[in-house]
This record gives C-alpha cells, structure tokens and sequence, in this order.
C-alpha cells in the first residue's frame, strides 16, 4: 500500500497566517487599553471625572479589575491616577480614546448601511472596532461616503 503524504502548506501562506495570528495578539492586547480609555473618557464627559466604581460598573467588572488595569495604564501613559481619587486620561490616552470611539462610529454606521439594526450594529462593533484594519477601515468610510451622495 502507498504512503499517504500530508499537503503541506507553502511556507509563504504558513509565514502570512503567523503574521496575522501576531497581528491578531497584539490588537487583543491594546483592546481593553482602548475600551477602558474610551470609558474614562465618556464618564470624564458626562460627570467630570471617573472613578474606579463608574468604571467597574460600566465596563462590567469588579473593582479589583479596573484598579490592576489602571495600574497597567499609568505605566503605559494613558491615565493618571491616586489611591481615591479621580482617573484622568493623558494626552496620549485622549488620542486613543479618539480614535477608538471614531473607528466605533464608523464601524457602526457601516454595518447599520448593510441594514443591520442599530442595536446589533453597536454590539458587533464592540468587537470589530479592535480588529479592523486601517485599510478595511478607509474602505468602509469610502463606501459610507459614496452611500451619503
């Protein structure tokens, strides 16, 4: 009887799937990074500052939780924080938390444009708003504006 071979994938294709899986790991890591400066920023906007409590509360964590992440993001430079007080975003958390909420939104308006309804459109975004890629994203913007004319 033969010997059956296995196919084996073009080393190309096998380096692309590593590369993306990579790319994949690392939006993953960066992904409560952005949810957590888009949350200080929308509580910051609403009452003024956020506290440890309106974040757990928000993002559906326990309080332990958001102090180790806020602990993370002090040492990344996106917030400013002391035992009790207030959590502030820096100027480098601003600029994520900007462009986190602006790839939402227009994630979102895309999906609603595909007919999707508004409340799936925000819950689906959630997730996809990590993973898009800037050129997935300047697509989907394209095709928003062609859609407005």
């Amino acid at each position: 009887m033969p010997r059956q071979t296995k196919h084996k994938k073009p080393k190309a294709l096998t380096a692309l799937q590593a590369e993306d899986l990579q790319q994949t790991r690392r939006d993953h890591a960066s992904e409560v990074a952005e949810d957590y400066a888009e949350a200080i920023a929308d509580l910051t906007a609403a009452t003024g500052e956020a506290r440890v409590v309106d974040l757990a509360k928000r993002l559906g964590v326990t309080h332990v939780t958001v102090n180790r992440t806020i602990a993370r993001l002090q040492r990344d430079g996106l917030v400013t924080s002391q035992p009790y007080r207030a959590i502030f975003l820096t100027d480098k958390g601003r600029r994520v938390a900007t462009a986190a909420k602006q790839r939402h939104e227009v994630v979102v308006e895309f999906l609603k444009s595909l007919g999707v309804s508004e409340r799936a459109a925000r819950k689906d975004a959630e997730g996809m708003e990590h993973h898009v890629s800037p050129e997935t994203l300047a697509a989907f913007k394209a095709t928003l504006a062609t859609r407005s004319r």
